[in-house]
């Protein structure tokens, strides 16, 4: 990763990204960092990861820091906003790209689900976003960004992830209707659709024989990278993608297009 620092598209920028510690969420954070935006790197749990996220920005000139809330929980976006102004250096910090990237999959068969597993689903990918994006409207800057990552399993019947399917499924009506509403304060609200990405959350792709056929979804007839993803994330929070908004962009590299 090179920065592209004060002559960056994203120059000036402050961006926050939840989930960004590994995996889809640091490569965006690393690449809205390289575009020269300041990134707020969001986790869980994972504090060695984060930091090292952070370490990464900073090795090669950009600007980070990180945050850390539970996602999922009551108050979970109060919270994570006061994280984030604490981290960010104090008082009511601005914001210009927000991504909604966290989240979690669990039982997948409609038989297999219990209501607590649907709800701790839905509060993370679904609910979590919602007032993540609520409570800070008044902290994104006119003109601002926010980019839902949600994924390309709301396209297909994937059974073996009804609720993970749904919550996404909600993700994306939410960024078509947010789009609507705050399109007079010039805030583009997208989503983008992952396929299947070879992250350290898929230990499964250490067979061969398992990874050559999730290579063969795509018409590429390879498996994804973060850095596919976080390409296009960060094309949508660029004055690039400024007449775009209130899509769900498909970056699964053109997985299931002979279906």
């Amino acid at each position: 990763m090179s920065v592209n620092g004060t002559h960056g598209p994203l120059a000036g920028k402050t961006a926050l990204v939840t989930g960004a510690s590994r995996g889809i969420g640091r490569a965006i954070a690393l690449r809205l960092a390289a575009g020269g935006a300041r990134v707020g790197v969001h986790y869980a749990s994972n504090e060695a990861a984060a930091k090292e996220t952070v370490a990464a920005i900073e090795a090669v000139g950009g600007s980070a820091f990180a945050l850390r809330t539970e996602l999922g929980v009551p108050g979970d976006a109060d919270a994570l906003w006061a994280a984030f102004d604490a981290a960010a250096g104090g008082g009511h910090q601005g914001l210009d790209i927000l991504v909604n990237n966290a989240g979690i999959a669990g039982p997948g068969l409609i038989h297999e689900v219990e209501e607590a597993d649907y709800d701790q689903v839905f509060a993370v990918n679904a609910k979590a976003p919602f007032f993540i994006i609520k409570k800070g409207l008044d902290r994104l800057r006119d003109g601002g960004r926010i980019i839902n990552i949600s994924s390309g399993v709301t396209k297909v019947a994937f059974p073996g992830m009804t609720s993970y399917a749904a919550s996404k499924g909600a993700v994306e009506v939410l960024t078509l209707t947010l789009a609507q509403t705050l399109g007079s304060r010039g805030i583009t609200v997208n989503a983008v659709s992952p396929g299947t990405i070879e992250t350290d959350i898929h230990p499964w792709m250490a067979d061969a024989a398992a990874k050559a056929h999730a290579a063969g979804f795509s018409v590429f007839d390879r498996v994804g990278q973060p850095e596919d993803v976080a390409d296009v994330v960060g094309f949508l929070a660029s004055d690039d993608a400024r007449w775009i908004t209130g899509q769900n962009i498909d970056a699964s590299g053109g997985s299931g297009l002979g279906l």
